[in-house]
């Protein structure tokens, strides 16, 4: 009886562990993960830090070989004091004659950069459909926390990359978003 009960609650821990996983990083910025907790977003903390030295973001953009999108984005880099939002544009084109639905990852380096760094809106919190041919534009709105230029840790930073790679993504039967493997 015991052991059934442990089976049972060790295939539940394991079922969500990844969700609670994310959740952590999310909420942490654990492993280079960007906040995404609104509870960061108060007007109070979007008070540009006048003071300090203005920090390169610099945008990467990657596809899986399973998924036949072009990806990149507009522009390579901005500039922005902690404290400051900002806006930059990714561009996807689904070049295939299918619909496809894509689903992006996202990571920030150097990771310890990750919990300071806060996006407010963004086309990676949900899945992306482009019918056959199409091609959209994709906000991410962030800003980097005020209080990175008080961590001691952050006094080598002058650049953050925020990195996002597209997956292919299909429906399985029980209605669940999958990553489709590569070939």
């Amino acid at each position: 009886m015991y052991t059934t009960a442990i089976l049972i609650c060790g295939i539940g821990f394991t079922y969500a562990s990844v969700p609670l996983y994310r959740m952590f990083c999310q909420t942490t910025g654990f492993s280079g993960t960007p906040i995404t907790n609104s509870s960061k977003f108060g007007p109070e903390r979007l008070v540009p830090a006048k003071e300090s030295r203005r920090i390169r973001v610099h945008f990467n953009a990657d596809t899986s070989l399973a998924l036949d999108w072009s990806f990149i984005p507009q522009q390579r880099e901005v500039y922005v004091l902690p404290g400051e939002t900002a806006l930059a544009f990714y561009t996807a084109k689904n070049k295939s004659d299918q619909d496809i639905i894509g689903l992006a990852t996202y990571n920030v380096t150097p990771n310890k950069a990750g919990q300071y760094f806060n996006k407010i809106q963004c086309f990676c919190f949900e899945e992306q459909k482009l019918q056959a041919g199409e091609a959209v534009d994709m906000p991410v709105f962030f800003f980097i926390d005020p209080e990175f230029p008080e961590d001691p840790s952050m006094r080598d930073v002058d650049t953050i990359t925020l990195s996002y790679t597209f997956f292919k993504a299909k429906y399985d039967n029980n209605g669940t978003l999958i990553p489709v493997p590569t070939l």
